[in-house]
């Protein structure tokens, strides 16, 4: 349904017509219902403007459906109203839009709420807000936006200053479902592979629904994520070709420190400075995450060295692999080297979402440590670090820990547990389903 027929349905408040809401519809006969927990736990009732941004196919058109129709319930017909970016020109006709729709809301509304999908799909959508605000025609609205390009969250100051209210929480990342959601629904199906079939969806609820029901990602699923990262690329003026070698130099290095020349010439480009582009469009589309080496002594990272680049987006990595990794049966043909990439793959998204809902730095880099002797993978904050370990281990091996780091903690991610003076070892599954205050995540350049 066009945008315009939606607002003549909202202004009317007969919302339980059919095709109203395609992906309420589609819940309807979905197989699985999964809960979707971002930090945002309910609209605020003051005006504003949120930015919510995410990777395509993990819910946001959903998630902005259901506020929409819980909008309209609670507070009656005319208090919500729709925009879609992805059907809208330029950034005049964005503004002529919402201009036009300021004037709809009642009189005596108990709020006004405007939610635009895919805004980020207007090219300098912010001026649309910016011309809007500086006029006070925004002044007793919630704007909610979202978008699949986070650069917004990145650089929001630089995006809206001073125009995006008094709330307390601006911006958030649509994070992918949790292992413990994914479970709570498909666990008694997949049984022992349910940890794996959840690294292969990376939490996308379509990706998720598919495993557990045929068990493989079908090509479709796969043909949005790539239509989705290439046409961003495209958007940019940059080469498809080119993020296909960079996708390749990465699964080929997987969780080893690789500096931006070796990076460009690996993949074929003419310098560091393309090299960089592509990454970073990478990480504001939310797949990819740098972890930089921390300097323990000035708590702060090595930004000159050689860095990691994790895939922070599972089904991203998945649908770019050159291996065609679909179903279960794929992941564990493969070596038990690769496999532990994945796993500290799926670690840093993990780390990802949990700081994303925390609040924390939206899409802050991570950080691994290392000396000549010894290297752990992430530095969660400057009394806790983390390492992934494919396959067994014990604390002999971590002998060298606490003479190093005293009094701080040292947890291994292993396939069989133990626990010692500063260190512990637990199951990947553990980790995925620990409470999030069991492992409080803050920037390694802060003391705790």
């Amino acid at each position: 349904m066009i945008d315009n027929n939606i607002n003549a349905v909202l202004a009317s408040g007969d919302i339980d017509q059919p095709h109203v809401f395609p992906h309420l519809d589609q819940l309807k006969t979905a197989p699985y219902i999964f809960e979707v927990d971002f930090g945002l736990k309910k609209l605020p009732l003051e005006p504003g403007i949120l930015l919510i941004r995410g990777a395509r196919q993990y819910g946001k058109s959903t998630w902005l459906e259901q506020q929409l129709y819980q909008t309209i319930k609670t507070f009656g017909a005319g208090t919500a109203y729709y925009l879609n970016g992805d059907y809208i020109a330029d950034v005049d006709a964005l503004t002529e839009a919402i201009e036009t729709l300021t004037t709809a809301y009642p009189k005596n509304a108990a709020v006004r709420r405007l939610f635009i999908d895919e805004i980020t799909a207007v090219e300098n959508w912010e001026l649309a807000l910016k011309r809007l605000a500086d006029r006070g025609l925004l002044k007793k609205i919630l704007i909610v936006t979202t978008g699949s390009s986070a650069t917004d969250l990145r650089r929001g100051t630089e995006r809206l200053p001073g125009r995006k209210g008094k709330l307390a929480r601006t911006t958030y990342l649509f994070t992918p479902i949790s292992y413990r959601e994914f479970k709570r629904h498909c666990g008694k199906k997949l049984k022992e592979k349910t940890l794996v079939a959840y690294l292969l969806s990376g939490g996308s609820p379509i990706a998720c629904t598919e495993l557990a029901t045929t068990g493989a990602i079908p090509m479709y699923v796969i043909e949005l994520v790539r239509d989705w990262i290439e046409g961003e690329i495209t958007r940019s003026g940059r080469s498809r070709a080119a993020i296909m070698n960079i996708m390749n130099v990465l699964f080929r290095f997987g969780g080893t420190p690789v500096g931006q020349a070796k990076l460009a010439r690996e993949a074929g480009l003419a310098n560091n400075t393309i090299a960089t582009n592509y990454i970073e469009i990478l990480r504001d589309l939310g797949c990819v995450t740098p972890a930089y080496p921390w300097d323990r002594d000035r708590k702060q990272l090595i930004l000159r060295k050689e860095c990691k680049y994790h895939f922070m987006n599972l089904l991203a990595a998945v649908s770019y692999h050159p291996q065609q990794i679909r179903t279960l049966s794929d992941f564990f043909a493969l070596s038990e080297k690769e496999q532990g990439m994945w796993y500290e793959w799926l670690v840093a998204q993990e780390i990802s979402r949990r700081m994303a809902i925390a609040g924390q730095e939206i899409l802050a880099p991570l950080a691994f440590w290392q000396d000549k002797n010894h290297e752990i993978d992430f530095v969660l904050s400057n009394k806790h670090f983390l390492e992934v370990k494919r396959g067994q281990t014990s604390a002999l091996e971590f002998a060298w820990f606490p003479k190093q780091f005293h009094r701080q903690q040292l947890t291994v991610i292993t396939s069989k547990s133990f626990s010692a003076d500063h260190m512990n070892g637990i199951s990947l599954e553990e980790f995925m389903l620990a409470d999030d205050r069991d492992f409080l995540i803050a920037s390694p350049t802060v003391d705790l």
